[in-house]
């Protein structure tokens, strides 16, 4: 119940569409109910009885309650599609909303893939469910009981048959919804990987090609698409008894009305309009059936996707603003104080281990150390991107966990080395970082970040259309970007987590110099793989292991540290090193 319950508020303003749709749907089945009925006094006092008065005035009552039923159902197929679109488009908006919220936790437990259907096809299926709702699941019951009760009074013998077919139909179906769910539950699981696999090889079409893995991944998409085959197909299979069962309980039920009836009008029992009338009813009872039972495939369809929905939307992450959070970070100085961090709290393995760092306001720290030594792990503590699992770390002499997360994250500013940009322009790409910029800032950003150049010589300059993702750029390029659009948010504290990587060393030290000389009073956090891109540093941080081994300049590094020492040394051998430095 509480996924239905959950998924009904999402209605919201279109709660009157979806009480409205029903409404309609009631007047069309209670006039189409009521027109056999008076099909049969027709039948019966005009026509056998011979008064063509009786004919016009019957024709014209029918007239009416036919053109009645035609605009009671167009306008509850009008109200049920405006309620069902508008369900679907909050439940996206819901979900992609509270996606925002998720911390890395969250994101890498459900996957970008899983996400993507979930908002899609999920969506879809619940929507068609939804519509089906507010209109067949309001129209069989409803003409089912109707059609039943007019046709037990015009003949009770003969409606007795409709009791008998009843426990059928309800049977099949419960034995084939018990047997369908299972099924759809797992394809849906096979869809996340098949999106997966999609997005895999559009994102590294270029390393496939180059690679020449085009028929390895042909070979892995058709095996996910086997799958999910596979899986439809037994299900589709299985929910085709459904129309046999139907037809069967229908057409006996045909027979034997036909059978009895003839015998009840010899009689004289019964008149030739009330077995007409039977017919009628006959015909509406089990197509109000045959609709259920459609209804029924559908809710097994849907409740899959309904159970996948609501756990987006039901997810609640574990990073939220403090009471009364703070709004404003005095400066940029960090503090780590006995920091444990692991990904999976106690129980998982610790990234980092008993971190204790104090960086000062304006200062420029270096980040060193080796693939899984935690560096990334130690700068995501500062945004409040995770939480320390024991310890505490502080930015501008408060706890991080006392500021108001948008203020926090406002403050700190972070260019990962595998940023992203977007289709539109590169000037819609630098107002990320701040909307209101103006032209004068967006290019002090870029010249700071040594963009400026290579923008000016676009063809279309700073209104040269991006693809998606900066396709068109390169590498450098796009990191450039990236930094100029952090630098336009002016932070408190800029964090490079190796976002210089793909820029030649000449550009990345004039990006140093610049951050230094302009912006004095931004600290700043370099994780780097190259010792000159740090060797400039007021102090450089080694870690390994996830545990800080030392902490010094350039200078006391080479002489204090082994570690630090190897990694120049490293580097000196394949050229790029300065040696004059050492």
């Amino acid at each position: 119940m509480s996924i239905i319950r959950r998924l009904l508020q999402c209605i919201g303003a279109y709660k009157k569409d979806a009480l409205l749709a029903p409404l309609f749907m009631v007047g069309e089945v209670v006039l189409e109910v009521v027109i056999p009925f008076l099909m049969a006094s027709l039948i019966d006092i005009g026509i056998d009885g011979g008064q063509p008065a009786y004919i016009w005035r019957m024709g014209a009552v029918l007239t009416v309650c036919a053109a009645g039923a035609l605009v009671c159902g167009v306008l509850s197929g009008s109200f049920a599609a405006s309620a069902s679109a508008g369900f679907a488009r909050n439940l996206r908006r819901e979900m992609f909303s509270n996606i925002q919220t998720f911390s890395f936790t969250l994101l890498d437990k459900f996957t970008a893939a899983s996400l993507v259907t979930r908002l899609t096809s999920d969506v879809t299926n619940v929507q068609v469910a939804f519509q089906m709702l507010l209109r067949l699941a309001v129209r069989s019951p409803l003409m089912l009981a109707l059609a039943f009760a007019m046709a037990f009074h015009v003949q009770p013998t003969v409606a007795l048959f409709f009791l008998a077919v009843v426990p059928v139909l309800a049977l099949g179906i419960w034995f084939i919804m018990g047997h369908v769910h299972p099924i759809f539950v797992r394809v849906f699981a096979t869809y996340d990987r098949l999106n997966k696999t999609v997005q895999e090889n559009v994102r590294g079409i270029r390393v496939v090609k180059s690679f020449v893995r085009e028929a390895y991944e042909r070979e892995k998409f058709n095996s996910v698409s086997a799958s999910i085959f596979t899986d439809f197909t037994r299900a589709e299979k299985r929910m085709a008894f459904t129309m046999p069962l139907m037809q069967f309980c229908m057409y006996a039920c045909m027979l034997l009305i036909a059978w009895v009836g003839a015998r009840l009008i010899v009689g004289g029992e019964m008149s030739a309009g009330q077995l007409m009338s039977m017919f009628t009813y006959a015909m509406q009872i089990l197509f109000s059936l045959m609709m259920l039972s459609m209804v029924f495939v559908m809710m097994i369809i849907s409740r899959a996707s309904a159970e996948r929905i609501t756990e987006v939307l039901l997810a609640e992450t574990d990073l939220t603003s403090g009471p009364d959070g703070a709004t404003v970070v005095p400066d940029g100085a960090i503090v780590f104080r006995g920091v444990d961090f692991g990904y999976g709290g106690r129980s998982g393995k610790m990234c980092l281990t008993g971190i204790d760092l104090s960086v000062a306001a304006g200062e420029t720290v270096g980040i060193l150390g080796g693939t899984g030594s935690g560096k990334t792990s130690l700068i995501q503590l500062i945004p409040r991107l995770c939480d320390a699992t024991a310890g505490t770390v502080e930015v501008g002499g408060r706890d991080v966990r006392a500021y108001d997360l948008t203020a926090l994250r406002n403050a700190v500013t972070t260019v990962p080395q595998k940023n992203e940009l977007f289709s539109g322009t590169i000037r819609e790409n630098l107002r990320w970082g701040s909307e209101q910029a103006s032209e004068a800032e967006m290019i002090r950003a870029c010249r700071l970040a040594q963009a400026d150049a290579f923008v000016r010589a676009l063809p279309a300059g700073y209104d040269t259309q991006l693809e998606q993702g900066g396709a068109n750029l390169s590498g450098g390029q796009k990191q450039r970007l990236c930094i100029a659009r952090a630098l336009l948010k002016q932070p408190k504290i800029l964090i490079l987590d190796d976002a210089t990587s793909a820029v030649d060393m000449r550009t990345d030290a004039a990006l140093r110099r610049a951050l230094r000389e302009e912006l004095p009073a931004m600290t700043r956090l370099i994780i780097a793989q190259r010792v000159d891109s740090v060797r400039d540093a007021d102090k450089i941080v080694v870690l390994d292991g996830g545990r800080v081994q030392a902490v010094g300049t350039h200078a006391e590094l080479l002489q204090t540290c082994r570690i630090y020492q190897e990694v120049c040394h490293s580097q000196r051998k394949g050229g790029d090193f300065d040696e004059t430095e050492l």
